[in-house]
Parts: structure tokens; sequence; C-alpha cells
């Protein structure tokens, strides 16, 4: 099958790309103090068409961090606060009979704006977190035989607390499988928290954030994105670090092919977003612990190693031809 060929992405295009994502980051940054790294990482999946998982314990800041993302951007945004009687149909709507016109309506849920924030959402039941796979990966949902397209751009921000917390259900792998990128926030060091005290202390300085990008530019950067040129080369640098991990003895169930895709597409956003127009091998080494790790379940054996363990020593063992 010969690849789908897309005209190349030009260098002012992937200027005026990187300008909107460095609005937005500037404009996170005056209500949220986290680090440059888990912002980029949230910016790329964003850019890439991508949905991120935040991981964390509570309180150390990872619904404010995504409010503070979609208040930045001028489109709809939602919220889903997970609890363990949450229903599908809470999340992606339901048809509703008009007895007026004696017709059933479709009244679409939470899930059809832009930005959508699933708060706490290992704490909804396996049914229901099932019921947003079809929208993250298709774009679309399907109610009574009928699909209604989601809206563009769309980008599912998820936060979930430790698998041990009482009440929580573990996200199957295909649920995780269907997010871009997963970052934990950790603690912020003293001076950070000390000045997040002073700035938080009238109030909550996310309500003060204003749209500072609109979903026409965020979608230009999207498509700017996609046509970033990755090289042969990476492609197959990419294939050999799903294989590492998949060969690993620490490991039952290595990285699948969708985590190539969505490690490649991220690669080209960091491309993008530092206004190249071509992906290197540094960028993919850069994504591969936050795109990979959180895919890969670990043999029983593997005792004291970790997911980003394994993939850190793919990259160190891999070399980019």
């Amino acid at each position: 099958m010969e690849p789908l060929e897309l005209p190349p992405v030009a260098a002012h295009e992937c200027e005026a790309a990187a300008a909107i994502v460095r609005r937005i980051a500037a404009n996170i940054e005056r209500a949220v103090h986290v680090r440059e790294e888990i912002l980029s990482h949230l910016l790329i999946a964003l850019m890439a068409q991508g949905h991120a998982l935040i991981e964390d314990y509570p309180g150390v800041g990872k619904t404010a961090l995504a409010r503070s993302l979609a208040r930045s951007l001028d489109c709809q945004f939602a919220r889903i606060q997970c609890t363990s009687d949450l229903l599908p149909a809470d999340v992606v709507g339901v048809n509703v009979y008009n007895q007026r016109e004696q017709r059933f309506e479709f009244r679409p849920g939470p899930v059809f704006a832009n930005v959508v924030l699933v708060d706490e959402i290992n704490r909804a039941s396996p049914k229901t977190q099932s019921g947003l796979l079809e929208c993250m990966q298709e774009r679309r949902v399907t109610v009574d035989v009928h699909t209604h397209e989601l809206a563009r751009p769309f980008l599912v921000l998820a936060t979930q607390n430790p698998i041990e917390y009482e009440g929580t259900y573990p996200l199957p792998e295909a649920q995780v499988d269907r997010f871009m990128v997963r970052v934990s926030l950790g603690y912020p060091d003293p001076p950070a928290e000390v000045a997040m005290l002073a700035d938080h202390e009238a109030g909550d300085r996310v309500l003060t954030l204003e749209p500072v990008v609109t979903a026409a530019e965020v979608l230009a950067a999207q498509e700017a994105s996609t046509r970033v040129r990755a090289t042969k080369p990476l492609r197959d640098y990419v294939v050999r670090l799903l294989w590492r991990t998949r060969e690993d003895p620490r490991v039952e169930l290595g990285a699948s092919p969708r985590a190539g895709l969505m490690l490649l597409q991220a690669a080209k956003a960091r491309a993008m977003m530092r206004g190249s127009d071509h992906a290197l091998p540094d960028d993919v080494q850069a994504l591969a612990v936050p795109v990979l790790a959180h895919r890969l379940v670990l043999a029983p054996e593997a005792a004291g190693a970790s997911a980003g363990d394994v993939v850190t020593d793919a990259v160190s063992a891999v070399a980019a031809r």
C-alpha cells in the first residue's frame, strides 16, 4: 500500500504554529505552576490530536492544569466528574422522546465539547470508562445505531488518582492505550509552593484566564503538525524501539502498533513546536517515556522495575541511524 502523500509543511507555518503554542503556554503559566516538560507534553497531545492522562495524588493541581488549558482556548469546555454511579449515557448523551413532535431527539452529553475534562476517571465504573473508547479513537459517538460526529478540535484531559486509592477502578489496557501521553505532576519544590500560596491567596487564578487562541488557530496548527516530515529511517527507529519493549524479558505486553503511531505523531508535533519542518530522533527520544510507558504491562517477575525503566533502557540500547 502506497503511503498517503501530504504536502510538506512550510517553515512559516511551523513558526506560526509554534507561536500559537507559546501563547497558550504563557497563558497557562499565569495561573498554575507546572514544570515546563509537563506543560510541553500536554500541548504536544493537543497539537498531535491526541489525549492526555494526568495521574497523581489529590491536591497537586491536576484539575487546575486541565482547566487552565481549556480556558486558554476559545472553545467549548465540559467537565465530567466521575463517580461509581455515572452511566455511559451521562457522558455521550441519550435519545429523548419528544411528545409534541412524536419522535426521538438526541440530547448530546458533555463529550461533545471541544475540551473535555474527565476528572478522576478511575472512579467511574468499567462500563462508563468503555463509553469513552469510541469517542477518543473515532471522534464520534454511536447511540441507538445513529452516529454523531464530535466537535473539532477534540481533546480529552483525564485525571486519575493512584490505583491503590479506595473506590477506584483500574483502567483497562484498551482504555489506557487511547491516551497519547501520561504525565505525573509531583509535588512542587518549596519556592514554587510558596509562590503558589501567594498567587492563589486571593482566589482561584484559573478563573481570571481569558482565551488566547481560537479554535481555527488550533485546527490550523494541528493540520501543520500532520505535515511535518518524518523520514523512513525515523519510522524504522520508532519500530525498533517498539520491538525492543516487546522483547524485554521484564515485559508481558509490549508497545502496540498504535503506540508507535502516537509516538511518531507526538514527535512531529514536538518538532513543529520548536519551529522545525521535520522530526528528529531527539524528538522521539524525548517523548518515548510519556508516550510508551503507560502502555506496557510488566511481567510478574519484573520485581523492582518500572515501565519507565524499560522504555529508558530501550532508548539507550537502540541506536538511531
